[in-house]
């Protein structure tokens, strides 16, 4: 084992600590529709704009009373009604109720709601069935009980979804203020890399990484731009990553190990790279590397508007076998670029579960292991549970595409036993 080379763990906090640095630069805004938000990140605090509810509103269909009046048994005679959307009545009457729908406004005076299934109406008056019992502030939501006006109720960097959109309607909100998506290049290198519509031949594959990327790069709030295949050759080389400068960030796939035609690293020294690391003891993606670029100066840097303004461009370089790029893609990448679409949110996403069943004994590596496995979520009602996926080897698309998680190993974890609780990578 190399013991030059960093953990998971210690390559894991100087991405995180490299991807704060970032998160806490000026992010570029737009304004966009409520309609187009969702997967988008809030830039502005979105406030309440009136008190939610803006009158007491009542929870049940039932009677509007006072819960001492109807405590005592006697029947209190129905003074009048309310649906959702009528105006709120004049102050309840003493000794009265008020017959109120789902969601209708509560007459002053009523301090519960009373459900229609608890009480004996006859002849226009309402008494509380034997048996049951009613107590001030039942099935009633104050006035202001979600927020007050001016409440600062989502704070910039969070993500947008159905909740967020369902709460800015509520706040008068048709458009948001968001920040700009980071756009994120992506090169596929290699002599052996065919298009999709191509037919392999013999020591030919297609290009499945550029498209996995791209998905993994939208899923994490960027937008992907997906560069011409690179071939394993300097010039090639150099001028696919002179185009990438016109990105925010830069992940290029395969050739980052120590072969012979391995020509990625040496073309970024050229453009004056940075390297963070070059490899972790993971497995697979054992050769990742992390590192920026400083972007050139003049016309060059003006090419496409840059969502954080920075004197480096971030890159990763991944390894070519599709689930070792995926799996330093998600660990590694992700924050990265969450970091400069201006999220909060924590990523990678890690959750615990129970192990379903024992996985292969593996000699000691070394390495924290990401292994293709699939998670099922309250089963039997309990955490989820997580097995392994049968694999073979980082080339194993079909394996991932089963899978819906990875299990991860820690370096000193080679045999975790049945129903022991595990980590398990999301993606």
């Amino acid at each position: 084992m190399d013991s030059t080379l960093p953990g998971y763990e210690q390559a894991a906090a100087l991405v995180a600590a490299y991807a704060a640095d970032l998160g806490h630069r000026r992010h570029a805004q737009e304004r966009v529709p409520l309609s187009r938000a969702s997967g988008r990140v809030l830039a502005s605090p979105l406030r309440a704009d009136s008190d939610q509810p803006a009158f007491a509103r009542s929870t049940r269909d039932g009677f509007a009373c006072r819960a001492k009046e109807l405590s005592t048994g006697k029947a209190l005679t129905v003074a009048g009604s309310t649906r959702a959307g009528e105006s709120p009545a004049d102050k309840l009457p003493k000794g009265a109720a008020w017959e109120i729908m789902t969601g209708g406004a509560v007459p002053p005076g009523a301090d519960c709601v009373v459900m229609i299934e608890h009480v004996d109406a006859a002849d226009g008056q309402v008494k509380l069935a034997h048996g049951r019992t009613i107590a001030a502030g039942a099935n009633i939501v104050a006035r202001g009980d979600h927020a007050r006006k001016g409440d600062r109720l989502l704070e910039p960097g969070v993500a947008i979804g159905a909740a967020q959109v369902a709460l800015s309607a509520v706040c008068g909100q048709s458009a948001l203020d968001v920040y700009t998506r980071p756009r994120v290049a992506i090169l596929t290198t290699g002599d052996e890399i065919l298009t999709i519509e191509q037919m392999p031949g013999p020591g030919q594959i297609r290009n499945s990484n550029g498209p996995m990327l791209a998905a993994l790069v939208a899923a994490a709030g960027a937008e992907p731009w997906v560069l011409p295949i690179a071939r394993d050759e300097a010039r090639s080389l150099d001028k696919a990553l002179a185009r990438a400068f016109a990105a925010d960030m830069l992940v290029v796939t395969g050739g980052v190990s120590a072969g012979k035609f391995d020509l990625v690293e040496p073309a970024l020294e050229r453009l004056g790279a940075k390297f963070h690391f070059t490899g972790v003891h993971i497995q697979p993606g054992k050769p990742v590397v992390f590192g920026d670029v400083p972007r050139p100066r003049g016309k060059a840097a003006k090419a496409h508007p840059l969502t954080v303004a920075t004197k480096q461009m971030p890159f990763f370089g991944l390894p070519g076998n599709p689930v070792s790029s995926a799996v330093t893609f998600l660990i590694f990448a992700a924050p990265v670029i969450a970091a400069l679409a201006g999220s909060v949110a924590p990523i990678p996403r890690f959750v615990l579960a129970r192990l379903a069943r024992a996985a292969k004994r593996g000699p000691k590596s070394g390495l924290t292991r990401f292994l293709p496995a699939h998670c099922s979520y309250g089963a039997k009602g309990d955490m989820p549970a997580v097995e392994l996926v049968e694999w073979k080897g980082s080339g194993d698309i079909a394996a991932m595409a089963r899978g819906n998680c990875f299990l991860v190993l820690p370096e000193d974890s080679n045999h975790p036993e049945p129903d022991e609780i595990v980590r398990v990578l999301l993606y």
